[in-house]
């Protein structure tokens, strides 16, 4: 949502007795004055046969010569020993991060780690359990946040006590996206968007993140996801009526009479007298009940303007095309042997968007949102290989004959992205190792390209992998830049896929150590999945969570949930004013998070801090796709 909130009072809510008692666990400080050590585990627990490692935080000296005890759950000792070297200092309190070497523990159970000696700590819990038996309840907990951000209709009230919203969407209105630079011909910016002609039907879909904007770029993206994961993994249950749920809307988004792909719903900040959705904070059903007419400051809140990427019958941006398609041509695989004639009706509808793609783009010409800021990209060779690649599967499905011209020009775009564009970690902004890695499993695309492709995987993941190796919890993310943890997870898709497709598991310690960071073997000691582990967030930037938490209590309504996690700690330091939002903000009873902070990185859970706790869609189905890659794999 880009933006943050008011310093209220100092507050702590919705979290329960038990989870208070779970932070206390995480950080252990010692008396007379010593230094304080925090112990750091993979909190939802360890897969059996897999590397384990926990960390201990401390100071150098104190922790020379500790060693640590693990205990059953009947109080016995499972297992003990000497701390490993010290992978580093993480700030000027905590000079050394030493490990645990849990591995050896492979029998399912409940143990519980502490310092040898430190008679009365309980200690920190872990699990250790087949992957299917921890991650299965992550992935059913992912649907269910999806369930949360639906728009329109069709809403499931069950946690939130939603209501349908945004009912005016049904009959949008068309605008001219709005200019936040002066034009060719020097015409100053036009900041205020202008009504063009026409309306059309786009209620419905997923709110983007903690706001109420709707974009065509990231559904897109978690809609294709979405149906790679019901195609390649063990079932999620909800997982393909959710998935629908979002293709309905994307197919309101594209009108394939005109061949006018719509962009967005929603204005997101507004101008002057003009206000946006980031303006207000309110309740989503809230909008529907203005009295406003045309020209009023809320106007374009109650009736929400659409954008366009494209004009009819012009080119598409081919970063939106691609992705469009890639979702359309999924819907055909995944509906091939229920629905072959619903089926055949996606396959022509992703024909229609791939084709319409501007394979000639000029520079800065790509379309996501508006402002391009909120989701910046600057590679589309892999959408379009993305679209190529799923469309060749889908006529194969359902014995289309253009199958072989599709699969070549997967190659060909393949070969266009290996050469024009370099990979960065699975997300929105980058999709090549979704269709890399489809392009090899779907046929023998040759070995020179075989041998180009698989090293391009490999090489993503090598660039997390030596990242990790200088981090002392071996984050192969960077934890002070933006979106650390979903490029953890899009680190840990790719790994999974590099496995996938070559059968070499070189990397599949680094995929361990990237759910243990996670999931709380990290500074801060706590997971950034919602509902995930012991402590997790509560106090998120979003606006639902927010006012609807007030009214039922809970904390853990968007179970789930992926935040942001840890940013640059300098952008933690100074909170706007932001009139609406009810006051949230937790921190463990032993410390503040500014206490773990290091490296340049810092982490609250505050609903005023969008830079780390604010959840994206984009980000939970990353999350979804990569552990559910991960329980078909175990």
């Amino acid at each position: 949502m880009n933006r943050v909130f008011p310093p209220p009072a100092r507050a702590v809510s919705a979290v329960t007795a038990s989870v208070l008692a779970a932070c206390c666990l995480t950080a252990c400080s010692g008396g007379g004055g010593e230094a304080p050590v925090a112990l750091r585990v993979n909190q939802v627990g360890y897969v059996s046969g897999e590397q384990k490692v926990a960390y201990v935080m401390g100071d150098g000296k104190r922790l020379a010569d500790a060693e640590y005890e693990v205990l059953d759950e009947r109080g016995n000792t499972a297992a003990h020993g000497g701390l490993g070297p010290s992978l580093g200092s993480w700030n000027s309190t905590y000079g050394a991060v030493r490990t645990v070497d849990l591995t050896p523990l492979d029998r399912a159970g409940t143990y519980r780690l502490r310092l040898a000696g430190a008679d009365g700590d309980p200690g920190v819990r872990f699990r250790v359990a087949p992957a299917r038996q921890l991650l299965d309840p992550l992935r059913a907990d992912s649907v269910r946040f999806f369930s949360t951000q639906r728009d329109g209709e069709d809403v499931l009230t069950d946690a939130t006590g939603r209501v349908p919203s945004h009912l005016t969407d049904a009959r949008a209105r068309t605008y001219a996206m709005p200019r936040t630079a002066s034009a060719a011909d020097g015409t100053p910016p036009a900041p205020k968007p202008s009504h063009t002609a026409g309306t059309v039907d786009v209620s419905g879909g997923w709110f983007d993140a903690g706001d109420f904007l709707k974009f065509t770029h990231t559904a897109s993206y978690v809609v294709a996801q979405m149906l790679t994961t019901v195609r390649d993994t063990p079932s999620v249950p909800g997982l393909r009526e959710e998935a629908r749920h979002g293709l309905r809307w994307l197919d309101r988004m594209w009108d394939g009479e005109t061949g006018t792909l719509y962009a967005q719903v929603g204005l997101g900040s507004g101008a002057g007298e003009v206000r946006g959705d980031h303006d207000v904070w309110r309740l989503p059903e809230e909008d529907d009940r203005l009295t406003v007419a045309p020209g009023d400051a809320d106007y374009l809140i109650e009736y929400r303007p659409v954008f366009r990427a494209n004009g009819p019958g012009e080119p598409v941006s081919p970063n939106l095309a691609g992705r469009v398609g890639a979702a359309f041509a999924l819907a055909a695989q995944t509906e091939a042997a229920e629905h072959p004639a619903q089926a055949r009706e996606w396959l022509d509808k992703a024909a229609a968007v791939y084709a319409r793609a501007d394979t000639r783009p000029g520079e800065g010409a790509l379309v996501t949102t508006t402002p391009a800021d909120y989701y910046p990209e600057q590679t589309w060779r892999d959408d379009m290989e993305w679209a190529a690649v799923e469309l060749a599967r889908g006529a194969e499905a359902l014995g289309d004959a253009r199958g072989p011209r599709w699969r070549e020009e997967a190659a060909t775009w393949a070969r266009a992205a290996l050469r024009e564009e370099r990979g960065g970690p699975l997300g929105p902004a980058d999709v090549s190792a979704l269709a890399h890695a489809d392009v090899l499993a779907s046929a023998d695309p040759g070995a020179d390209l075989t041998a180009a492709l698989t090293a391009e995987l490999g090489r993503q993941v090598e660039t997390g992998r030596k990242r990790a190796a200088q981090d002392p919890f071996r984050s192969g993310a960077v934890p002070g830049d933006f979106d650390a943890v979903p490029n953890t997870f899009g680190l840990l898709a790719t790994a999974e896929l590099y496995a996938r497709v070559t059968g070499d598991h070189r990397y599949d310690d680094f995929a361990a150590q990237q759910r243990a960071w996670v999931f709380g073997a990290n500074a801060w000691g706590t997971s950034f999945v919602v509902g995930a582990g012991d402590l997790f967030p509560h106090c998120l930037q979003h606006q639902v969570a927010n006012l609807a938490m007030s009214r039922s209590g809970r904390g853990d309504i968007l179970r789930g949930a992926v935040v942001n996690g840890p940013n640059d700690a300098e952008l933690l330091k100074e909170p706007e004013a932001f009139d609406g939002a009810r006051p949230c903000s937790y921190a463990p009873e032993d410390a503040p998070w500014s206490a773990f902070d290091g490296r340049g990185a810092g982490y609250v859970d505050d609903v005023r801090a969008w830079q780390t706790v604010e959840p994206a869609d984009d980000f939970t189905a990353t999350a979804l796709y990569a552990l559910s890659l991960t329980a078909a794999r175990s």
